[in-house]
């Protein structure tokens, strides 16, 4: 039998807690790894991707040559590097004369391998190409708005599920409430054919409209790049079901003392012990206190003039 070990010292011990399975998870992270072979152009791309998603992501910029994540005994690797870094999505890229500037985005449950989509990136401009008042530069870490344009989404098997991994990768954590003032940036993917998406980063710009609603306006600033979808593979429905259960709610304690009526609503009862009034003790330093006093004061003292008026009249 293999023998668990158990954190000794605290650090550890709340390192392993905040890896633990949540009821509420918290924001996913992401993992950026490069090939055995890397262009310029997949450089530019993995960089650019790492500044959207900074802080919420582990960037490694060594070549990683026993990474092939579709190929049975590939992804090794990954998983360990999933597992080290607690990242569940990763963004792998590589280069080769089959696939030129190869990318392939993943998601991993329980640190394996989940699904995949690998796409190729085409007319790529980086965000230094673009030329705009820099006061509109998104702020890092903003939540942004991500549009997806165009039916392939809904029809085509390869683009819904490009969309759910885009999906996963950019939407950061998941929130009720938003403040439209906070809101600079959108992402908006346009589907131009049945394997070929158009990838925009865009900055907002809030405009006077006459109303409470402000209007907004799209001030693209990078990067922009073309995504060929060239392979992808779905995850087993078995792994598919395990990884959809979601955990039961805690179940609501009893609250004592409440009953519900059909007519009334919700009925309390409020139990109020004895008050014990007569047996209370009093401050001395009380108002009321201090004017009887004071009242009792002046009384024997006009009793004693009044008892000396009569020893004297006596005399």
């Amino acid at each position: 039998m293999l023998k668990v070990k158990t954190p000794k010292k605290g650090k550890a011990r709340r390192e392993l807690n905040k890896r633990a399975p949540k009821l509420v998870e918290t924001g996913k992270k992401t993992l950026i790894l490069h090939g055995t072979k890397t262009s310029n152009v997949l450089n530019s791309v993995l960089t650019q991707i790492y500044h959207l998603k900074k802080g919420s992501a582990v960037k490694y910029s060594r070549k990683n040559a026993d990474i092939r994540p579709f190929e049975s005994g590939g992804e090794t690797s990954l998983e360990f590097f999933s597992l080290k870094t607690d990242c569940s999505i990763f963004v792998f890229g590589c280069h080769s004369k089959k696939r030129p500037d190869n990318l392939v985005i993943g998601r991993t449950y329980d640190h394996h391998v989940y699904d995949l989509v690998e796409v190729g990136v085409e007319n790529f401009k980086s965000m230094e190409s673009f030329t705009y008042d820099r006061k509109l530069a998104p702020k890092v870490g903003s939540k942004p708005f991500i549009a997806f344009i165009g039916e392939g989404f809904e029809n085509v098997e390869e683009l819904k599920h490009l969309k759910e991994v885009l999906l996963d990768l950019l939407k950061e954590e998941v929130v009720e409430n938003l403040n439209l003032a906070g809101i600079d940036r959108a992402i908006v993917c346009t589907a131009i054919s049945s394997n070929r998406v158009l990838f925009t980063h865009c900055a907002l710009r809030l405009r006077k409209s006459g109303t409470i609603v402000p209007r907004m306006e799209m001030v693209e600033v990078g990067p922009s790049m073309d995504l060929v979808v060239r392979r992808h593979r779905l995850p087993n429905e078995s792994l598919r079901k395990e990884a959809m259960k979601t955990a039961k709610d805690h179940p609501k304690k009893k609250v004592k003392n409440v009953s519900q009526d059909s007519i009334d609503g919700k009925i309390g009862k409020v139990y109020i012990p004895n008050q014990k009034v007569g047996e209370m003790v009093l401050p001395n330093k009380s108002k009321g206190v201090k004017r009887e006093r004071r009242e009792g004061r002046r009384k024997n003292e006009g009793d004693d003039h009044a008892s000396k008026r009569q020893k004297e009249d006596t005399e």
